[in-house]
């Protein structure tokens, strides 16, 4: 496939769409990327765990150099928003799958955020059809057919949402591609791939070549972003700060550099988004071993308005306003059920309340991940708009967040339950079964469950056992008490599932489950051992 030695080599087999997306052009853009940038990739891989140690050993995070200079500086700005991207009340979330790609942009959403991280998986026909999906939706020819015959295509006569696509985070490799026998980052090959082929299309309709960039640790990651961001834009020929950027803030570390973030990204950045999944997700890790006062209750007992999680998103709020950039709530995790009406009044009345609290602090739009929610969401933001398109007036001067309250754990209240203990194994066995079979955002018990939510549910069994909490009733969250349940939520998926083959997927997401929650070292992410099972690192490529 490739003649030029200093190309990127595909090791992945032939899927369909493959010669669409990875054209000599292509494989020669990912070698030049690869070559200049994985040095310092692996460079910010390494501060970040350094950070992570350090903070875990004082109990602690402090501010770095570059948030203190970012922060004292009163007079610089983000670059205004692009027409497209000033008016974001309602985003919808969803993976680059063709029917959920035309639903998204169909919904009346401003923006679609097409997922290529934490509710795709990286199965190599994935990654390959996400980027044809999002090369058809630019070019407004998707269109889709189901099995049952029913024909999805783009409304001609509708406003589409803004396609902005979400690449892996730097931690993430692409083995089906490497350069001299290094796998790719798989943020580097979303990122590009999406942009050669699409950014000058883009511009030609009226829009632009937009991102959303995930898991971010520190402004030397957003200054890594900006590097390749402003190589991709010099090879296809484009001013520098033609290509927009969404952050999400969702790791703990991150919103403590919040300034610094938006600064090191400055000509590119349009807005930052409250990742609040993740984020607690990033709290429990980095303070997994740090004592009792860093010990989480149940997921259900820690909303947004516990005092560590509105200290984050007033934060990020004044941070945006202070300097001309969108602030972004995040997900609801409920969903409707359109076969029961209970549930989906249920739902609807605890997303109205959670819109309803991010408009009022100031937020100037938020996430939904159902087509149904679109209409709610719009309502609850244009009331608190005031004919406006955004809320950037609101500075939040009155907001003073630092290390202290981000980190007020103790704060939150709450209890450890047999419930809590048993939903977070359900919906991480559940979960990681539906991910080995290529599905990375899945419905569970009227919740939307992702990566994220995934990463939630093992850490806090992680961080339970290894602390030695206890349930509300006295009971001991040990080793024994979650392979117990384990073995209680195998019974009831294997008994639920239609084939062997399913079967096999649910009895090895039960071992990968254990092995990532119960194991004596923490793993980073689950997504590694998992991609371990479905791109082995040496050969043996079973992902197709």
């Amino acid at each position: 496939m490739r003649s030029d030695p200093t190309s990127a080599v595909v090791t992945g087999p032939q899927v369909d769409g493959i010669d669409r997306v990875l054209t000599s052009e292509a494989l020669a853009l990912l070698g030049e990327l690869h070559r200049r940038f994985e040095p310092l990739r692996r460079s910010v891989l390494g501060a970040r765990a350094v950070r992570h140690a350090e903070a875990e050993r004082d109990r602690t995070l402090t501010l770095t150099v570059a948030e203190r200079a970012a922060a004292d500086d009163p007079d610089w700005r983000v670059e205004p928003a692009p027409a497209d991207l000033v008016d974001r009340r309602c985003e919808i979330t969803g993976p680059t799958e063709p029917k959920m790609a035309i639903n998204a942009l169909n919904s009346g959403a401003k923006v679609w955020l097409a997922d290529l991280e934490d509710a795709n998986t990286p199965h190599w026909h994935n990654v390959i059809a996400g980027q044809v999906v999002l090369q058809n939706a630019v070019r407004r020819t998707l269109r889709h057919t189901s099995d049952d015959g029913k024909v999805y295509e783009l409304a001609p006569d509708r406003d589409l949402a803004v396609i902005v696509p979400r690449p892996r985070g730097w931690h993430l490799d692409e083995r089906h591609l490497e350069v001299e026998g290094q796998p790719m980052s798989g943020s580097i090959v979303d990122a590009a791939l999406y942009l050669l082929h699409n950014a000058e299309e883009q511009l030609a309709r009226g829009s632009g070549p937009y991102l959303y960039l995930a898991k971010l640790e520190s402004a030397d990651e957003a200054a890594l972003w900006r590097e390749v961001l402003t190589t991709i834009e010099q090879h296809l020929g484009l001013p520098v700060g033609t290509i927009r950027v969404t952050v999400l803030i969702e790791t703990i570390t991150a919103a403590l550099d919040i300034q610094a973030i938006l600064h090191a990204l400055r000509p590119h950045i349009t807005a930052l988004n409250a990742g609040r999944w993740d984020y607690l997700f990033s709290l429990i890790k980095v303070f997994r071993s740090a004592g009792p006062e860093f010990v989480l209750p149940d997921r259900a007992d820690v909303p947004m308005t516990v005092p560590f999680m509105r200290a984050y998103s007033e934060r990020l709020v004044a941070a945006c306003h202070q300097r001309g950039a969108h602030a972004i709530g995040g997900m609801s995790a409920f969903i409707p059920n359109r076969r029961d009406p209970d549930v989906t009044e249920r739902a609807l009345a605890k997303v109205r309340a959670d819109k309803e609290r991010e408009a009022e602090d100031g937020f100037d739009g938020s996430w939904v991940a159902h087509p149904d929610l679109v209409a709610l969401c719009t309502e609850v933001f244009t009331a608190a708009f005031d004919g406006r398109d955004h809320q950037l007036h609101r500075t939040r001067d009155e907001v003073s967040v630092g290390a202290s309250e981000l980190l007020d754990v103790a704060a939150t209240g709450g209890a450890i339950t047999a419930e809590g203990v048993r939903t977070n194994v359900a919906v991480g066995v559940e979960y990681l079964a539906a991910w080995l079979g290529g599905r990375g955002a899945v419905a569970i018990a009227d919740l939307m469950e992702d990566a994220a939510t995934a990463e939630i549910s093992r850490a806090q069994l992680w961080q339970w056992c290894h602390a030695g909490a206890q349930l509300d009733d006295g009971t001991v969250v040990d080793e024994r008490l979650v392979r117990e349940m384990l073995g209680d939520e195998v019974e009831r998926l294997v008994a639920a599932s239609p084939d062997e083959e399913t079967v096999g997927r649910v009895r090895t997401a039960a071992t990968l489950f254990e092995q990532v929650a119960l194991a004596p070292d923490f793993v980073d992410f689950l997504t590694e051992p998992a991609y371990d099972l479905i791109a082995p690192p040496h050969g043996g490529d079973v992902s197709a």
